[in-house]
């Protein structure tokens, strides 16, 4: 599906059959090869991870299934290396990035999630800073330069192609950046709504509008989880849109309990835990951070077990306390930091938590450094 997709962008009708199929090869890889930044060096994988939804029936529905995510998914190659690579486009509009443990949410890439069993994805865009192209950001960090949005979102529908049995969410939001005279306007809203609604877009994402339905409508494609708005474009963009609607406006900040309705008509509503960055005490340590933080995420996967059973339950265990003395990290907040926190961090504790979840729907659930302690999406996967 996606060489013929690739072939209608082709400016070379002319060309010989064989020597169009080739070119649609040399530019799948150019495309993938300029996503790796972001996506990761594509590779083909099969196996339970891989395909874990094989093992759910098509009448399965989404809002019943659980499903493992990462939060700001783009994040995990982002480094010293990176930030200072990256500094000149910063300091010419004299933005101070802070240290990368600041941003930094995850180790592994995206085709490394995907084949580890993940199957949402937390986005952050911006223009470049050129204000032309889609890219990712997370906050004030330029996570790369040359992985855009249209980049990855083919990497996804390869990786779609390859594995039929699956299917995807992904949550895109838009990011302040260090571009200059950046902003949310309709240039990158037009750009974005041009992205998601061209001809490969409409094959690869699921068209049903602000409604979950069957896994089986659902396999081999997108469901987008739209966190921005259109507002500076006509109510007909909006309209025309796939997906669930979460506007930002609605998404309290910094919630343990959001309560979200993204279906007027039929008064479907989405329960939200988003408390990312824990407010004890100045000068509190890791280890207090991390037990509120998890009791917020716990307390929320249990709501989903027992309340609203037809109603979309959508947990981000992810957070950080950076403004705190000293700062907790979010890699501290979600894997500990060695003997300071003997418990771990909310990751650990999450694993003998959802052994205790087993036959239960928890919903949809994001995480920061997802492979760590190896078991936890395996208990996941096994709920």
């Amino acid at each position: 599906m996606l060489a013929s997709l690739l072939s209608l962008a082709m400016v070379a009708t002319w060309a010989s059959p064989v020597f169009s199929s080739s070119l649609e090869s040399f530019a799948l890889k150019k495309v993938l090869a300029d996503a790796t930044p972001i996506f990761g060096n594509y590779v083909k994988e099969t196996g339970s991870k891989a395909e874990w939804m094989k093992n759910y029936k098509d009448d399965t529905q989404l809002i019943h299934m659980n499903i493992p995510g990462t939060h700001d998914s783009a994040t995990w190659n982002y480094s010293q290396a990176t930030r200072t690579s990256l500094l000149g486009i910063t300091d010419l509009n004299q933005v101070t990035v802070p240290v990368p443990e600041t941003f930094r949410c995850q180790e592994l890439s995206w085709i490394d999630m995907l084949n580890r069993g993940i199957r949402a994805f937390d986005l952050r865009y911006a223009f470049d800073p050129t204000n032309t192209t889609i890219i990712f950001y997370h906050s004030e960090a330029l996570l790369s330069e040359i992985a855009t949005l249209d980049d990855v979102l083919f990497g996804f529908y390869k990786w779609l192609d390859d594995h039929p049995s699956e299917t995807l969410f992904l949550s895109l939001q838009y990011e302040g950046s260090t571009a200059k005279y950046a902003s949310n306007d309709a240039s990158i809203q037009l750009k974005l709504f041009n992205t998601l609604t061209s001809p490969v877009a409409q094959k690869y994402f699921v068209q049903k509008k602000n409604e979950l339905g069957t896994l089986g409508e659902a396999r081999g494609k997108i469901t987008l989880m739209r966190r921005f708005d259109l507002d500076q474009l006509a109510d007909s963009y909006t309209a025309a849109m796939p997906g669930l609607h979460f506007s930002p406006s609605l998404w309290t900040d910094n919630d343990p309990n959001i309560v979200l309705t993204y279906n007027e008509e039929k008064n479907l509503t989405a329960y939200i835990e988003d408390y990312y960055e824990p407010t004890p005490p100045a000068g509190s340590t890791a280890t207090e951070n991390i037990q509120w933080k998890y009791n917020a995420t716990s307390s929320h996967i249990v709501k989903a077990t027992i309340e609203h059973p037809d109603s979309l339950f959508w947990t981000w265990a992810s957070s950080e306390n950076t403004d705190n003395v000293p700062p907790v990290w979010p890699k501290i907040m979600a894997v500990g930091n060695g003997t300071l926190t003997p418990q771990g961090g909310v990751n650990q504790r999450l694993v003998p938590f959802l052994k205790e979840q087993k036959g239960k729907r928890i919903g949809i659930v994001m995480f920061d450094y997802f492979d760590v302690p190896s078991d936890l999406i395996d208990e996941f996967l096994s709920l």
